[in-house]
């Protein structure tokens, strides 16, 4: 297991790799216009992932790849005590630890207190590859508690681990980032990846639309646990980015993002909300939406070009 002394050589190549393609797609072939100055919006997105990686080195230095080797060890884990191919084993686990990211993603949507931490990567107000790296430190944090206890319960090997850590990184910029593509493509992609057309979906300040199209990698759990969106109402040009109550561009500033579960009002946006109040709140959320976008104050910035 040599490659595993790489690893994390491996994973910033794959990393920088990604975020230097999507962003020159972005360059060439954006979807949408952005609306809040790109220098502002990049800075702090990427500070904040920069400042996640630090505090997660500190504070969980085995990370998912060593709970892994460190299960192994312990015959911990449901891999390490059956005898199924190697192969195999690690296609299930990538599939799995697929699973429970999709399920984790669902219960931030669901637990308001949970709600409040995730609503820092969904009030960004312009959808690109940096989106896909802005999460709040403590999401971040508990995300890798619940994918430990996830490696460990399957008894996950490290070549698994390894290979869904860097596919979720690229997968999650790639489908973030603000890039056209061919209607033809986005459809054959569909059936095996989460595409960004299918991921901004999730990215709309209707909540309605908020809470579909969960998946990171795999499309088949929003298929398979009805979820799945395949278009925004307002067409993808036309659809409000963000969340109805944060539309000041103070947003995009890192100290805000790291306050806002403290301070933020959490809308209307967690899924456990009784069925009876989704429409009238989903049209209020759609008013507040339009009102945002059209409000003359903020006309002059949601009119220029940024770059």
């Amino acid at each position: 297991m040599d490659y595993l002394k790489h690893e994390p050589l491996l994973r910033l190549g794959f990393f920088g790799g990604v975020l230097v393609i999507m962003a020159l797609g972005e360059l060439f072939a954006p979807r949408r216009r952005l609306t809040v100055k790109k220098p502002l919006r990049w800075a702090s997105n990427l500070g904040l992932v920069a400042l996640n990686s630090v505090v997660a080195r500190v504070l969980l230095p085995i990370g998912a790849v060593g709970m892994a080797l460190f299960s192994e060890e312990h015959g911990w884990g449901l891999f390490n005590n059956i005898e199924t191919p190697f192969w195999l084993v690690v296609v299930l686990c990538v599939v799995g630890l697929d699973l429970a990211i999709y399920l984790q993603h669902i219960m931030f949507h669901a637990v308001p207190i949970l709600w409040r931490l995730h609503m820092v990567h969904h009030a960004d107000l312009d959808f690109d590859v940096t989106t896909g790296l802005r999460f709040h430190t403590i999401e971040i944090l508990l995300s890798m508690g619940i994918k430990f206890a996830v490696v460990v319960l399957l008894g996950a090997p490290a070549l698994a681990v390894l290979i869904f850590e860097i596919a979720l990184n690229a997968t999650a910029m790639f489908n973030h980032a603000n890039v056209r593509l061919p209607g033809w493509l986005d459809r054959v992609l569909r059936l095996v990846l989460v595409t960004p057309d299918m991921h901004r979906v999730h990215h709309s300040a209707i909540p309605v639309e908020t809470n579909s199209n969960f998946g990171f990698n795999f499309p088949w759990w929003d298929l398979l646990f009805g979820t799945y969106r395949p278009q925004p109402e307002a067409g993808h040009e036309g659809m409000t980015i963000g969340l109805a109550q944060f539309r000041d561009q103070s947003v995009a500033w890192l100290h805000w993002m790291l306050a806002l579960p403290f301070l933020g009002a959490t809308g209307n946006y967690p899924v456990n909300r009784s069925r009876e109040n989704d429409a009238l709140r989903d049209g209020e959320a759609r008013d507040q939406s339009d009102a945002a976008v059209v409000d003359p104050a903020n006309e002059d910035d949601h009119q220029h070009v940024c770059s």
